[in-house]
């Protein structure tokens, strides 16, 4: 257990290097454990070592997400003073990933991914649990991707209606069912790296996301708004939910650790990524609630007046990177099927998959597009998987493989109290946010059904 006992990180440790996207061939340990962002910056090949600065792109790109647009909306879930939150769920976040790093150094060699990590504390069984967590949330993310396309050309759109083998698709399920056509064939690709490149244009969606909001509150409403909460202690396990669904990216760390140059400097690389997603997640969440208020939708885009030049800017950027992302997204669920039933691709990597391939990718994208027609509740959505699934990844997974691989060698009491008082803040997040954002959904089912009886 040498490396256990460098777990302080004194001496450079040996870096490995991804020679191909994580996605390609048959090697989908780490492919199917990551989220949707998180899959976008493990395929960024690392060209021999990654730089620290390539790296910082790398990590901002995982954690930067489409959260972003539900920030205001958390704000005014749980008032002003869920802000103090916001910043305690990022550095507990930051804490967290830097567990994942001290994981990694105990064993180099062995764990080159977040299962990896499981199982080198816990065993097989530990494995089987991430997994199951990680499929779970990346199926409920492509639903939410959905949902935000839905939700934004319709602003953008109002009023469309498609007839369709005698069936009316109008509104939101119309574009929801829309947007499936279009990234369904992007589903079929086995080699994802190209789609990896143009989802990095995430980062410009949120800065446009932004300024957008600062031409909106100069040229219109402006930023006073009144009707603003100081503190609502009923939406508080909401704001927590969605507050860790902007930090969840934990999934992908391993990989990007294992990439680089000089991977001592990890958490530096961790905290710089922290620090500007935090500025990008805050300033989104202050200048929308102060424009909107109380009166802010769970996206924030959709408060945007219609017909307005910065509106349409800002719903485009937003919806160019979900249509991107969906792909990866999907290709870790196809896999696992794939493998899990012994499917064999007729064609080599890079092009379309073989039938079985294109049935199963068929299968997912449709089957997500009648969950987003279902349960079109975005804000409500999120925040389930910001409660349940991030949660898990993000707080409590870390904590208990960190416990459990570094009790031999001793921990600071200090540490250890540390560690167990982020374990509480977790389970009350996972328990309490998962059950209120539950009943908001089905709350919401049941007055939809009372408004659209048939």
């Amino acid at each position: 257990m040498e490396g256990q006992r460098n777990c302080q990180g004194e001496a450079a440790l040996p870096v490995s290097t991804l020679s191909e996207p994580l996605l390609s061939g048959s090697d989908t340990k780490g492919a199917d454990l990551a989220t949707a962002d998180d899959l976008e910056a493990a395929q960024l090949p690392s060209y021999g070592g990654t730089s620290f600065s390539r790296t910082c792109l790398n990590l901002t790109n995982a954690v930067s997400g489409i959260g972003v647009l539900s920030m205001p909306y958390a704000v005014a879930q749980g008032g002003w003073a869920s802000l103090a939150l916001f910043a305690l769920v990022g550095a507990l976040c930051y804490y967290t990933g830097t567990l994942i790093e001290r994981c990694m150094r105990a064993d180099p060699d062995a764990i080159r991914s977040y299962p990896d990590i499981g199982e080198f504390a816990f065993g097989s069984g530990c494995r089987r649990a991430i997994a199951f967590f990680m499929y779970v949330e990346l199926y409920l993310v492509a639903i939410s991707f959905l949902v935000l396309e839905g939700d934004n050309l319709h602003k953008l759109f109002p009023g469309a209606a498609v007839e369709f083998l005698g069936c009316r698709l109008q509104g939101k399920q119309l574009f929801i069912a829309l947007a499936a056509a279009i990234v369904l064939p992007t589903t079929w690709l086995k080699n994802l790296g190209v789609l990896a490149y143009v989802s990095a244009v995430g980062l410009v969606a949120s800065a446009a996301l932004t300024a957008s909001l600062v031409w909106a509150g100069v040229a219109e409403t402006g930023f006073h708004r009144s009707s603003t909460t100081l503190l609502n202690p009923t939406g508080l396990p909401t704001s927590l939910g969605l507050y860790f669904v902007c930090f969840t990216g934990h999934a992908v760390f391993p990989t990007i650790y294992s990439s680089m140059r000089n991977n001592k400097h990890f958490s530096k690389v961790l905290l710089v990524s922290s620090v500007i997603c935090s500025l990008n997640y805050g300033l989104t969440a202050v200048l929308g609630y102060m424009i909107y208020g109380d009166d802010v939708q769970s996206q924030v885009t959709l408060n945007l007046p219609s017909g307005k030049l910065y509106t349409k800017v800002a719903i485009v950027m937003t919806l160019v990177n979900p249509l991107a992302k969906y792909a990866l997204l999907a290709a870790p669920i196809t896999a696992a099927v794939e493998e899990k039933f012994k499917f064999k691709s007729s064609l080599p990597d890079g092009g379309s998959s073989g039938a079985a391939r294109v049935a199963i990718s068929t299968t997912v994208v449709v089957s997500t597009a009648v969950a987003a027609c279902t349960v079109p509740f975005f804000g409500y959505l999120m925040s389930f998987i910001g409660s349940f699934l991030s949660v898990m990844a993000t707080v409590i997974f870390p904590c208990l493989c960190f416990l459990k691989i570094y009790k031999a060698e001793g921990i600071r009491c200090a540490e250890i109290a540390a560690i167990i008082g982020i374990l509480l803040v977790g389970v009350f997040v996972a328990v309490a946010g998962t059950y209120t954002s539950l009943q908001q959904i089905i709350a919401a089912l049941f007055s939809s059904k009372i408004q659209n009886p048939k």
